[in-house]
């Protein structure tokens, strides 16, 4: 019998394996056992990861599709910007770009340093849809219908584009190298529209503000006015160095502003059929443009002396060209009238501004556009009152006296048109008569003496103050009554001595027997008296005549010896009737000459008509006299 120590097992040494059996799980726990929480663990475990695996996949796929979506949206703008990039200008112009207007005008300010600057109220659209080629189409296939959605519905986002221009350049069609105007606008807004309907409703109000400068040189915009008459259109080409569009409104800084589209030297051709005006020869077939005068009617004027100047207004009327549904509104405009130098030599003499005026604020009426103009008589030089005597000269003998109208607001322009006389003409001497003439004999010739009386009317509108201060009387004396009214109108537009001398008439008219013509002026009274109602200022003038010489006309000895009989032997005396031309000089009030005889006017040309009687009993300086 063996017999075997025993071992005493202290805890300390491992526990020897038991041998495997079939019953031993394949992953046993190193402790032996598992606790609850660890049960529970594992419980949860497979669904957690079952639900972060779909999380992923979600993410994944839609990650995947939002970068498709982006990579088609930019395949399509990129489609749509190259094909857009591709167009011509003048092409989305004509096609795409739709305007309607303008419906109103307003002149917001002219200078001649600033232009004219006008805001223009209209409707505007473009129809982005025509450019990319998205319309609608009943044959399009599915892609293709899906393709243009797709294309709409980015014009949609898109919404609008801002256009901004460097300055146009306008000239005409037929001469592109000369220049009519420059044009600068502002930054336009343009709304988008992919599919739009045929009426224009879905266009936008616009107000833009647009500057006008017009060419210095004016004679080229008076030729091409008048050659567009003659042709019966307008037809002009803009330049435009470079024209940027980009996406979105004017402060857009978002994702719509990065659509940059540049364009260079754009070249549009416009071109404006030119309606018929009525009351005007119909434009085109090579008919000439109306004069001014045949534009515009003046309809009435009042000139008034006030405040140590010369106050002028007037109304007038002209033709409205513009259609009727556009509006049209008009600060006060500056304008310059002048006068010529009688008898001067040159065209490049110098006219002599004589006035300035403004137009009131006007708006367009129809058929005629309503005008009325205010200002008044500028200071005038020294060498003026020839040329003023003149105009007045003219107008008051019944002859549309030649006037010069510029404009601050295009300082080369000059229009020559008339200022249309009075018809009839007006009668501005008045009640001539002689007192106490007398007929003398003087060494070998005839010498006559009196008092001649007469009411200088000036024609209505003119109401200012005059002052007669010397008259040059031209007489024919008759035997008898005057037989008819006179024909000759003298033409002497000479200032400071007497006028020239007229030609007698050929032939004389009956009974016509001398001719009385004083070698100087005659110093004149003047006295304001209440004139006509249809008339303006009227004063009364008086002037001695002595000893002035009476030339008996050739071939009239007969009737003047009978003339002489009647006064001698007859009763009564004898009835002679005068007839001839006058020469007034007067002072006009508040009329801003230099000073001295520089404020003097000469109103030459002034036909007159009376009688006077002489008889002997009207004698008192003794024998020799009739």
């Amino acid at each position: 019998m063996s017999i075997t120590a025993a071992r005493v097992d202290k805890g300390k040494a491992r526990a020897c394996d038991a041998e495997p059996t079939e019953d031993t799980p394949l992953l046993a726990s190193t402790s032996g056992s598992l606790s609850s929480g660890d049960e529970h663990e594992l419980s949860i475990q497979p669904p957690r990861r079952r639900l972060y695996t779909k999380l992923l996949t979600v993410f994944l796929i839609s990650l995947s599709l939002c970068v498709l979506l982006f990579v088609l949206i930019a395949v399509v703008a990129y489609s749509y910007r190259s094909q857009v990039s591709q167009i011509p200008p003048e092409e989305i112009l004509q096609r795409a770009l739709v305007l309607r207007g303008p419906d109103r005008i307003d002149v917001l300010n002219a200078s001649s340093s600033d232009g004219i600057w006008i805001l223009v109220h209209g409707r505007i659209g473009l129809d982005a849809g025509c450019i990319v080629g998205v319309g609608r189409d009943e044959d399009d296939g599915l892609f293709k219908h899906w393709w243009k959605s797709l294309g709409r519905w980015g014009i949609r986002q898109l919404d609008r584009v801002t256009v901004d221009l460097s300055p146009i350049h306008v000239s005409p069609r037929a001469h592109p190298g000369v220049a009519l105007a420059t044009i600068t606008t502002q930054p336009l807004e343009i709304p988008l529209t992919a599919n739009p309907p045929r009426d224009y409703a879905w266009l936008t109000p616009v107000q833009v503000p647009v500057r006008i400068e017009p060419t210095k040189n004016a004679s080229v915009l008076v030729h091409f006015v008048r050659e567009s008459w003659k042709n019966g259109f307008v037809s002009v080409q803009a330049t435009v160095a470079e024209a940027v569009v980009h996406g979105g409104a004017l402060r857009d800084r978002g994702w719509r502003s990065r659509f940059v589209l540049s364009h260079t030297n754009v070249r549009p051709v416009v071109n404006i059929k030119i309606p018929t005006i009525p009351g005007l020869p119909p434009p085109g077939n090579d008919h000439s443009l109306p004069g001014f005068s045949d534009l515009v009617i003046l309809q009435s004027f009042n000139i008034v002396s006030a405040n140590e100047t010369i106050l002028i207004e007037a109304n007038a009327t002209a033709i409205n060209p513009i259609p009727w549904d556009l509006e049209f509104s008009s600060p006060p405009l500056p304008f310059m009238i002048s006068l010529p130098f009688p008898n001067a030599t040159s065209k490049e003499t110098p006219n002599v501004p004589v006035a300035f005026v403004h137009s009131r604020p006007f708006s367009l009426t129809h058929p005629n556009i309503s005008l009325t103009v205010s200002g008044t008589v500028l200071p005038l030089e020294r060498n003026a009152s020839s040329a003023l005597s003149a105009f007045v000269s003219e107008y008051i003998s019944g002859h549309d006296a030649d006037i010069q109208i510029t404009t601050p607001l295009l300082p080369n322009l000059v229009i020559n048109t008339t200022f249309p006389a009075p018809h009839p003409k007006p009668e501005i001497l008045r009640n001539v008569s002689i007192s106490d003439m007398k007929i003398k004999p003087v060494g070998t010739s005839m010498v006559a003496s009196g008092t001649v009386h007469a009411l200088v009317v000036l024609p209505h509108g003119i109401n200012v103050g005059v002052n007669a201060s010397r008259v040059f009387p031209d007489v024919l004396v008759f035997d008898g009554a005057v037989p008819g009214p006179g024909t000759n109108e003298s033409e002497s537009d000479v200032k400071g001595g007497p006028p020239p001398a007229r030609p007698l008439p050929d032939p004389l008219p009956p009974r016509a027997f001398a001719h009385i013509r004083p070698d100087d002026w005659l110093p004149a009274d003047c006295v304001s008296v209440e004139g006509p109602e249809d008339a303006g200022s009227t004063v009364s003038v008086s002037a001695h005549i002595v000893d002035v010489p009476l030339e008996v006309l050739p071939g009239r000895e007969r009737e003047f010896s009978n003339f002489v009989s009647k006064v001698i032997f007859g009763t009564q005396g004898a009835l002679a009737g005068v007839q001839g031309e006058a020469a007034v000089a007067a002072r006009v009030h508040g009329l801003p000459f230099a000073n001295g005889r520089d404020g003097e006017m000469e109103l030459t040309g002034l036909p007159f008509q009376g009688s006077v009687r002489i008889g002997k009993k009207l004698s008192t300086d003794g024998p020799g006299q009739l």
